[in-house]
């Protein structure tokens, strides 16, 4: 490969990376919380407890002393009154009563703390990572965690943006620090290339193979990998954060659109069997890895803290779920 050809394709993977990065860090200083007034909350002095039916757990982002705790609210009542934590995570999942935290670790350089929890939120495992947090996930099972970073310095092109994602199995105590190196078929052929990245990680319900993105080339993949395999293809082009269906035959999906900074994405909701791609009923661009609720709702965050849902078939309207929240989670979420 050519030395220009090798520079254009870093180039055009720094936008791909580069923007949802820049994006992500523009909208943390936006809703910073002394930036803004503190919000009176109304407080369930309950515990909170991971696995609870009829629970959505999310990260507060009321501006005040709870800013950026873990929180849960009823799916009954979401407007009322949530249960709060001690624990501050930056992204967060949870399925079968364990929790999965990213947190910021303050350092000279970007770093995080990947923290396994389990139904009361006490520490089960502690990993020390690099880079700004983006994404986190949890099997269904509670065994197995994925989560990406941002980092910078880490390709070829030192001025570029890079992703980070690893995968840590409690059961096996197995830790992949970095997924790259795992072999990749693109398009029928064996896939080497130092610009490959891959981020937004989601399990099958039985944990043995899981889907994310590839970005290779300045274009986005599909992947589905082989766990224990440890072997990747690529399916299909422009998708970016997938997610599973607790029935495991769909992916719901972002869907880059244009080129516009300000909506460039829109989710969309990918048939696995046939391959058919059905727009929900939500405009805004979300640069988000969406849940599913279950098997027919999906629950996302938007700019502006706030959790809304749409239905995976495209049908009805979105609607705001929780005000002043993010990275919703709960039972049979993926």
């Amino acid at each position: 490969m050519s030395t220009r050809l090798r520079m254009l394709l870093a180039a055009l993977a720094a936008v791909v990376l580069g923007s949802a990065a820049i994006l992500y860090t523009m909208h943390a200083r936006a809703t910073a919380p002394d930036r803004q007034p503190a919000v009176d909350l109304a407080v369930d002095p309950a515990p909170l407890r991971l696995g609870e039916p009829g629970r959505l757990v999310f990260r507060n982002t009321a501006p005040g002393p709870h800013f950026g705790v873990i929180a849960s609210v009823s799916l009954t009542d979401p407007g009322g009154p949530r249960r709060l934590s001690q624990l501050r995570c930056e992204r967060f999942s949870t399925a079968a009563g364990r929790g999965l935290c990213v947190a910021a670790h303050p350092a000279p350089t970007p770093r995080a703390m990947v923290l396994l929890l389990d139904d009361q939120l006490r520490e089960l495992k502690r990993i020390e990572i690099v880079g700004t947090v983006s994404r986190a996930r949890l099997s269904a099972d509670g065994e197995i965690a994925a989560w990406t970073t941002f980092v910078t310095g880490d390709a070829y092109n030192s001025a570029s943006f890079s992703t980070r994602t690893g995968i840590y199995s409690h059961r096996e105590d197995r830790l992949q620090t970095n997924i790259e190196e795992i072999p990749l078929q693109l398009g029928g052929q064996q896939h080497m290339s130092e610009d490959v990245n891959y981020w937004g990680v989601s399990f099958t319900p039985d944990s043995e193979t899981f889907y994310a993105t590839v970005s290779t080339g300045g274009r986005t993949h599909l992947v589905r990998a082989a766990y224990q395999d440890w072997r990747a293809e690529t399916l299909r082009e422009n998708v970016e954060c997938p997610s599973l269906s607790p029935d495991g035959k769909r992916i719901a999906f972002k869907k880059r659109m244009s080129s516009d900074g300000a909506r460039p994405w829109r989710i969309h909701v990918l048939d696995l069997a046939t391959m058919t791609e059905t727009a929900i009923a939500e405009p805004a661009g979300i640069d988000d890895q969406v849940a599913w609720l279950d098997e027919k709702t999906l629950v996302y965050g938007l700019p502006g803290e706030e959790v809304w849902t749409a239905a995976a078939d495209g049908s009805g309207a979105s609607r705001k779920l929780v005000a002043w929240a993010s990275s919703p989670s709960g039972p049979g979420t993926r």
